[in-house]
């Protein structure tokens, strides 16, 4: 599933391309997660504002009013091209502009385009409520990381995921954050100690910059908007390196499963 990393590095692999363009015509496909919410041809005329992220959301403006709220699901990936091929079976959704066509790959058809009147009205507002403090906000301090930990019974892991604490630490950057932090991932959240938290939001950080730097992780389907894979997987220390040996201490690399997802992390380096 595409994380933060990735949606931000797609943002940025067309953001500047599309802003001013002009909405020449919309194409649907297979029905998405959720309906679009207008009439397709109401937005030919409109002009594209700048690209926002929040979370693992896109925020497509759509001046003089409204905007598109865009979600990549379990496998898709948006693609902006001048002159793209006739869309295949998996192409859900063509934004045509006077600059290019932005589009919506989804296999899977998990991913979302819904039409809003703001980022804090309609359908926008009731997806995004729920979202916890984005990873460089000034705003998340290791206080409020403590603080928010120190009242669950929840696993850490568990906490990273949840996305309502702060948004981002997807299942590979959340193993790494916890074994650069040293915290076994299966430590009670209300048994974070406030160094610890202090070390952990210093490690969730590195470990999303890192990930941004390096362009995402492609496991499976993701590319940016250019085409390009990820290579942060390349960097990981524990995620998907069950049985390997520990590159801190030498111990073998466990894998459990948390909620249904894996998690790699070192017995030896991280405690509980």
């Amino acid at each position: 599933m595409p994380e933060l990393p990735e949606v931000e590095v797609t943002r940025r692999s067309f953001a500047q391309r599309i802003a001013g363009a002009r909405v020449q015509a919309v194409r649907l496909g297979a029905p998405l997660r959720w309906p679009l919410g207008c009439d397709p041809d109401s937005l030919i005329g409109f002009n594209v504002g700048e690209v926002l992220r929040r979370g693992k959301y896109l925020w497509l403006p759509l001046e003089p009013a409204g905007g598109l709220l865009m979600h990549l699901g379990m496998s898709g990936s948006l693609a902006f091209t001048e002159a793209p091929p006739p869309p295949g079976k998996h192409d859900h959704f063509d934004l045509v502009t006077s600059r290019g066509v932005l589009r919506l790959t989804d296999p899977r058809r998990f991913g979302a385009v819904v039409w809003s009147p703001s980022l804090d009205q309609g359908r926008a507002a009731k997806l995004l409520q729920g979202l916890g403090l984005e990873p460089f906000d000034p705003a998340l301090t290791p206080e409020h990381l403590h603080a928010a930990l120190k009242g669950r019974r929840t696993s850490v892991k568990a906490a990273l995921l949840a996305g309502d604490i702060v948004v981002g630490a997807g299942n590979i950057y959340a193993c790494e954050a916890l074994f650069g932090a040293g915290i076994d991932p299966r430590t009670r959240c209300d048994r974070v100690s406030r160094p610890r938290a202090e070390r952990l939001l210093a490690c969730v950080r590195a470990t999303l910059a890192q990930a941004l730097e390096l362009g995402g992780s492609t496991l499976r389907d993701f590319r940016d908007a250019h085409g390009m894979d990820g290579q942060f997987q390349a960097q990981a220390r524990v995620y998907g390196r069950e049985g390997q040996p520990c590159l801190r201490c030498g111990a073998p690399v466990r894998r459990i499963v948390q909620g249904q997802r894996s998690t790699f992390f070192c017995p030896g380096c991280q405690r509980r």
